[in-house]
């Protein structure tokens, strides 16, 4: 992850890059389970993946990428990355537990949400720190003062750099 475009002095975005660090976390546990040959728990963590990615999307998307659409710039990278989170979210919903193929399923669906941040952390986040003006930020900080983050909740875990949760 990029330290130099300043994303990580506006909190916002700290935030959202602090989430994407979390739900690799998840994904970790879930490729460990299924490592191990423990479907019951990767299936808990999955579900749990599933919930973190909802709320999470949901902030990137009523945030950054409204705030960015509104300048009327990037809208092919913006509409990409949403596609991309419709794509995932239906992957998560389609995996069988029982599938013989469960762990190689997960494993390409991961290598895709890696990449999927990457665009993000190194991408339109840096992108938006440039483009977006006051009104752009008010939304965004709207949208996380309305639905915080889901790292205040994970206990035994700091919320990350510049974060008190």
């Amino acid at each position: 992850m990029c330290e130099y475009c300043g994303c990580r002095q506006i909190e916002p975005l700290a935030e959202l890059m602090d989430e994407h660090m979390a739900l690799l976390d998840v994904a970790s546990d879930v490729e460990i389970a299924l490592r191990h040959r423990d479907h019951e728990s990767a299936v808990t963590h999955l579900r749990r993946l599933s919930e973190l990615l909802d709320r999470h999307v949901r902030r990137e998307e009523e945030g950054v990428f409204t705030a960015l659409r509104a300048t009327g710039e990037f809208l092919d990278e913006v509409s990409e990355l949403e596609q991309e989170h419709d794509d995932f979210h239906a992957g998560l919903a389609a995996l069988d537990p029982h599938d013989p193929e469960l762990r190689v399923k997960v494993d390409a669906m991961f290598r895709h949400l890696s990449d999927h941040i990457d665009k993000e952390d190194l991408g339109i986040f840096p992108v938006s720190v440039v483009t977006l003006g006051a009104a752009g930020w008010d939304v965004v900080t709207s949208v996380h003062s309305a639905q915080p983050s889901f790292l205040s909740e994970r206990p035994g875990r700091a919320a990350g750099p510049g974060h008190t949760g």
